[in-house]
């Protein structure tokens, strides 16, 4: 059986080991919900005072043009992109998740009309997909006249016909941590004439991604979990260049029109004109202090880059992962977790989840008490996060033990632990 100490030895002979210095880690904390927040970066606090202090205090206005704050979006963008296969030009940081979803699959919905015959009408993605990804789906269905069909992940394949516009899916999904096949399902819904619409915000900063590669149509993804970017961090978006450079031949919107997609939002007329390129799913004014923090996030994932990158770190989040499924399954049996994340490594994110009939929300909690930080997706979900930039194979050894105690003791079952917090 796997020992303390052979964690230990792991650790030492970790590539990846001096990146944990990027963070304001909290003592005596192991943190496994860096798939829901990550942690703070060390340099986000003086980043955050200076511009709070310096660009705005002191500059005042005039860090529009003198600190770049009108140009953060594409800036802090194109550095996601590094990170997701994109080009530069092709990725924008702004707006949330779900408003950027609004606009993509819009897009989408839009290019797919201009082309299609009538009976392609179908938007379909996973029943289990994440719900704020539905429900701008569903918005847009009964605008626009489509219909939204949601199936399990082995019925997508049969999906894919010539009724297909949209294929919306996020790549790891956020309750089992399985990762869909891209460049196949994204091959799969062109050759019916459909296109894809990719959420990876249980991706970037996760797992390598290739989007060009993947010839994917369009993606978004939130800035606040892999990516470090703080809570509510802006999240971003991506379009293929052939649909951008479409969308200028053709002059087609993006449905959030606001100022900042204008061609030139300051002339001030009262008629829109979409910018060019990637620019013209911007809306509304940029934070500067929401993307300064976001950026210092970027950076970090960026550290990795002369380290392996990406692939560095997939190979590093895997083997803490399956380390946790083994120790759990050997120090934790006969308590009822069973594994909801494959076993297969090509099909497994950066995150483990363990399903239990009774008591997962409470034994999450009692486990938050000892200083290890997970989360619960109801009805039956405990799920735990990998980060590979700043977690050691000995905190996985020691939060296994954690959670064997929980189980063994029983102590999920005080009171205190079942008493359900506005945020699970």
């Amino acid at each position: 059986m796997t020992t303390r100490h052979d964690c230990e030895a792991l650790d030492a002979q970790d590539p990846l080991a001096r990146l944990r210095e990027q963070f304001a880690l909290p003592a005596g904390t192991i943190y496994l919900d860096g798939n829901s927040l990550g942690v703070l970066p060390a340099t986000t606090a003086a980043r955050v005072h200076d511009v709070v202090t310096r660009e705005w205090g002191a500059d005042l206005i005039t860090s529009w043009n003198k600190a770049g704050w009108i140009h953060l979006p594409q800036r802090v963008g194109d550095k996601i992109g590094r990170l997701i296969g994109a080009r530069p030009g092709e990725t924008l940081a702004a707006d949330s998740t779900s408003v950027n979803l609004y606009k993509v699959l819009s897009a989408a919905l839009e290019i797919v009309g201009r082309d299609a015959p009538p009976a392609r009408q179908r938007i379909v993605s996973e029943r289990h997909n994440f719900p704020t990804d539905l429900y701008i789906a569903q918005s847009l269905a009964a605008q626009h006249g489509f219909t939204l069909e949601l199936v399990e992940p082995d019925e997508i394949a049969a999906q894919i016909d010539e009724r297909l516009a949209v294929l919306m899916l996020t790549q790891v999904n956020y309750r089992t941590g399985r990762v869909h096949d891209m460049a196949a399902v994204t091959r799969a819904a062109h050759e019916c004439g459909a296109l894809t619409v990719w959420d990876l915000a249980h991706s970037a900063g996760a797992i390598p991604v290739d989007l060009n590669a993947a010839e994917a149509d369009f993606a978004v993804g939130c800035g606040y979990k892999y990516l470090n970017g703080g809570p509510g961090a802006p999240a971003f978006l991506w379009v293929h260049r052939r649909h951008l450079e479409r969308m200028d031949r053709e002059q087609l919107w993006q449905p959030l029109s606001g100022w900042m997609g204008h061609a030139a939002p300051f002339e001030f007329g009262p008629d829109y004109r979409p910018a060019p390129g990637i620019a013209r799913f911007a809306c509304g004014t940029p934070s500067a202090l929401a993307l300064g923090a976001l950026e210092c996030g970027v950076d970090t994932v960026l550290a990795a880059e002369p380290l392996g990158g990406m692939a560095a770190l997939r190979r590093k989040s895997l083997a803490l992962t399956g380390l946790f499924i083994r120790l759990v399954e050997e120090r934790c049996t006969g308590h009822g977790l069973e594994l909801v994340t494959p076993r297969d490594e090509a099909l497994r994110g950066s995150q483990v989840s363990f399903a239990r009939a009774e008591g997962g929300y409470a034994i999450v909690q009692a486990l938050i008490e000892r200083g290890v930080i997970g989360d619960f997706r109801a009805p039956d979900v405990l799920r735990f996060g990998f980060t590979p930039l700043y977690l050691r194979f000995a905190d996985v050894w020691d939060a296994v033990e954690q959670l064997r105690q929980v189980l063994e003791t029983g102590q999920w079952r005080e009171a205190r632990f079942n008493v359900k917090a506005a945020v699970t």
